[in-house]
């Protein structure tokens, strides 16, 4: 029998650090085209929906999963516990506390990507620290140049016009992100509140500069079981 961690995120490479040797597996989405090894045995890539997912929890023997996946990863983390509940496997979801404001931050909350262009002028540069997957749904800043920020270099064209890419892979200090954001001359900053200290450092850039972030918000908290901590999920693990 069989541990299934869900990763991605620096939480879930710490998780299999200290698992490292015992049976478990660790599962990456595949959206990075060279992920770092993992201290666990790794599958990478979709299973198949959520047939195909149910199917490999049977075929591959799992006994419990533990989804450290991204906070934004709504989809997949609905998807897992909802099969999980359904086959009465133990699932617990790591999930990293929120982002707060601290003294001196210019944040504004929306609900979705789309909600962005309600708030930034025409004529603005935006800084996308959003990742790729949900590019297209900036469409609506007509008028602004976008940047968006990701790890692998781009194999298609920017989307929209007026947008470029900017290749970096993190983490990125404080002082690394206020010369960029002066460099670029950045006046928004949109974001989705990951949680987390290493990526926030964009967020203490932008209030150095004083540059106002737009702040997307997290999806609804499910009602399976949570946790915040590294050493929570480990705890969970040793109780089963």
């Amino acid at each position: 029998m069989t541990l299934l961690l869900l990763g991605g995120t620096g939480e879930a490479r710490e998780i299999a650090a200290q698992l490292r040797g015992q049976d478990a597996v660790i599962s990456l989405a595949g959206a990075t085209r060279h992920p770092a090894a993992q201290p666990l045995p790794t599958r990478i890539g979709g299973f198949g929906g959520g047939e195909g997912f149910a199917t490999y929890l049977h075929d591959a023997r799992i006994h419990a999963v533990l989804d450290a996946t991204h906070p934004y990863a709504a989809r997949i983390t609905q998807r897992t516990a909802r099969i999980c509940k359904a086959q009465q496997l133990p699932y617990v979801q790591l999930l990293r506390p929120a982002w707060m404001p601290e003294p001196g931050d210019n944040w504004i909350e929306i609900g979705t990507e789309a909600d962005a262009a309600a708030h930034i002028p025409k004529g603005s540069i935006v800084f996308l620290g959003t990742g790729r997957q949900t590019l297209e749904h900036f469409a609506n800043l007509e008028g602004c140049k976008v940047i968006c920020r990701q790890i692998d270099p781009p194999e298609k064209p920017f989307p929209f016009a007026g947008g470029r890419y900017l290749v970096g892979r993190p983490p990125f200090s404080v002082a690394d992100e206020v010369a960029l954001f002066r460099d670029l001359g950045v006046d928004f900053l949109v974001v989705k509140n990951a949680g987390g200290a290493p990526s926030r450092t964009k967020l203490t850039a932008a209030r150095q500069l004083d540059i106002p972030v737009l702040m997307i918000a997290r999806p609804p908290r499910g009602d399976w079981p949570v946790v915040e901590t590294v050493a929570d999920a480990l705890s969970w693990v040793r109780a089963l």
